[in-house]
């Protein structure tokens, strides 16, 4: 059952075949061609906002795509459900670990929990948790990013394209992960014109609050920063940033995107001119590698970390307006290059 009702990718239903449904969420499931594998393989659970967040979730399902294309086995993906505890999300993972599916990712760092329990019941089954370094298994890969990074890069394109001097943030939940976001892009913003203002803001202090997939949310909070003067505004918010980027269109000011570049997504073309270019995150590539190492033999595991210098955080460089500004451009390379080679440290909190 999905949390809210949310903008769909367009043809995103055709991704999977529909399984009943169970107390533990919807779970979808999808094969290969005839000459399938036997057996199954890579398998997601989602994070609050489901598939269709336009971000973090759909660059997870991305990744199961290109596993499931290219190693021609059975995948699944499971939705979260409203209310659920730390037992229902271990008790998902382990019906995934039942039926065979290796490897097994829960996408955000709410599985931490459930991934830690799943694994100590089946050891020889390998699991993974996106935006998380705390499960600490023989048979867990932590799959985290730099996200600091290329949020200050993002900094650095919101110093430079603002006519106002005044610059927002939203991020949809309270947390450690968040603060690392708002902490890379408040120094990008300092680093490059010191008389820039950030307004920074969280839309709740806890998930269940729905920080993370409340449009409705994101909308408010950008408006009241675009109220403030903001003409560039930056949200890490997963599905609510939805809402920031439309206000930023309505309001006819930039928005910065995140994890995913949300200047291509579908669901958001009628907002793409506003978007000015999204601090992505390479959940896809993180995942597709972790199910490929299984196929490999060698199953990842261990902190799995991407940065700058593996290129699994970058700037999107799909609005014109963005890549075109010679000037902007150099900015942003000078600041990566110095973020590489350690000469800017940037904090994460």
């Amino acid at each position: 059952m999905r949390r809210i009702s949310r903008i769909t990718v367009a043809g995103a239903a055709t991704a999977s075949l529909a399984l009943a449904l169970s107390a533990c969420g919807g779970t979808s499931t999808s094969s290969g061609s005839s000459e399938s594998k036997e057996g199954k393989g890579l398998a997601i659970a989602y994070d609050v906002g489901g598939k269709g967040d336009q971000s973090f979730n759909d660059a997870a399902f991305a990744g199961l795509e290109k596993a499931k294309k290219e190693f021609g086995y059975e995948t699944a993906d499971v939705e979260p459900t409203d209310g659920e505890t730390d037992a229902d999300k271990e008790q998902r993972l382990v019906s995934l670990a039942k039926q065979g599916y290796n490897p097994i990712v829960g996408v955000g760092y709410a599985y931490a929990s459930a991934v830690k329990g799943a694994a100590e019941k089946f050891p020889d089954t390998t699991f993974g948790i996106v935006d998380d370094a705390t499960v600490e298994a023989k048979n867990v890969a932590d799959l985290v990013f730099s996200e600091e990074q290329a949020s200050y890069l993002a900094g650095v394109a919101a110093a430079k394209s603002t006519k106002t001097d005044v610059v927002g943030f939203v991020g949809g939940v309270d947390i450690p992960l968040i603060h690392k976001f708002r902490a890379g892009f408040e120094q990008g913003v300092k680093d490059t014109d010191p008389k820039v203002k950030v307004i920074s803001q969280f839309l709740t202090q806890t998930a269940e609050e729905g920080g993370f997939s409340s449009p409705d949310k994101g909308k408010s909070a950008a408006e009241g920063q675009i109220e403030k003067k903001a003409d560039v505004v930056y949200a890490a918010a997963g599905l609510s940033g939805q809402g920031v980027i439309e206000a930023a269109a309505a309001n006819k000011v930039w928005a910065i995107g995140v994890d995913s570049d949300q200047y291509q997504q579908e669901a958001l073309a009628k907002y793409k001119d506003s978007i000015l270019t999204s601090a992505m995150k390479d959940v896809a590539k993180a995942v597709y590698n972790l199910a490929k190492s299984v196929e490999d033999g060698k199953p990842a595991t261990g902190i799995v970390k991407g940065d700058l210098k593996t290129g699994e955080v970058s700037l999107s460089n799909s609005n014109p307006k963005f890549a075109d500004d010679a000037e902007l451009q150099k900015a942003i390379e000078t600041a990566k290059e110095k973020i590489i080679s350690g000469e800017i440290k940037v904090k994460s909190s």
